[in-house]
């Protein structure tokens, strides 16, 4: 199994995170649908603040670029994540356009 961590910030303002916090109490099953085709076998999402930490557990499978491919192939998924980008802000050193920061493993015991 493969584990990743990324990163994304929310517009901080507090209404608009309790939207988006709602909005993930439940997802559209196409969207689940969706996460679990691409290899993914879990996906969590904490909160700090305005600050997202989301882990990904996936398949030897997994890729990322694959994951893009489907997603841009799908109009269920392009549906929700322009409505998710009126919450999301890129994360400060992000490139532009990028909303979730694959962060980089520094340490483990």
């Amino acid at each position: 199994m493969k584990k990743y961590i990324l990163f994304l910030d929310l517009i901080n303002e507090e209404k608009l995170i309790l939207e988006y916090i709602n909005y993930h109490k439940e997802i559209p099953l196409a969207i689940k649908k969706s996460i679990f085709d691409s290899g993914i076998i879990s996906m969590e999402i904490y909160r700090f603040c305005d600050r997202l930490a989301m882990e990904i557990i996936a398949n030897e499978d997994f890729s990322f670029e694959h994951k893009n491919y489907l997603d841009t192939n799908n109009s269920h998924v392009i549906a929700w994540e322009k409505l998710m980008s009126t919450y999301q802000k890129n994360i400060p050193g992000a490139p532009e356009n990028v909303k979730w920061v694959l962060a980089e493993n520094i340490f483990k015991l």
